[in-house]
């Protein structure tokens, strides 16, 4: 299901987008959060602020759902993470998952933080 993309690890996705290169489609989607502090929400998860973030709030796994209202195509996923500062609150694993809804979810990558904060590859949600 997942094929390598030529994109480079550490590659600024904002940079790409303003080449051209990719397209940011995240605003198409709705987001959800296994949980959140009050104030470190969705909305400061996306809100290109280096200096916000989502912070959780409860059990583990801590899950960010990412669902498209169609079928959707998504090459690349772009996740930062500032382990210097965040030290014990950086995960220390990232699993993306997908599928047609949340019972039939299959594991597609799986990453060590902080050894890469750039996941690519090829999919097609349903």
């Amino acid at each position: 299901m997942a094929t390598p993309s030529k994109t480079p690890p550490g590659a600024d996705p904002k940079q790409l987008e303003r080449t051209g290169t990719v397209r940011e489609i995240g605003s198409q989607a709705v987001w959800s959060l296994s949980s959140c502090k009050p104030g470190f929400g969705v909305d400061q998860l996306r809100d290109d602020n280096l200096e916000t973030y989502w912070q959780s709030d409860g059990s583990q796994p801590h899950l960010v759902n990412i669902q498209f209202r169609r079928r959707t195509t998504v090459k690349m996923l772009c996740i930062y993470a500032d382990y210097k500062s965040d030290e014990s609150y950086t995960p220390s694993k990232i699993s993306v998952r997908v599928g047609n809804n949340f019972h039939n979810l299959q594991e597609i990558r799986v990453s060590r933080i902080p050894e890469i904060f750039l996941f690519s590859f090829s999919c097609c949600l349903f």
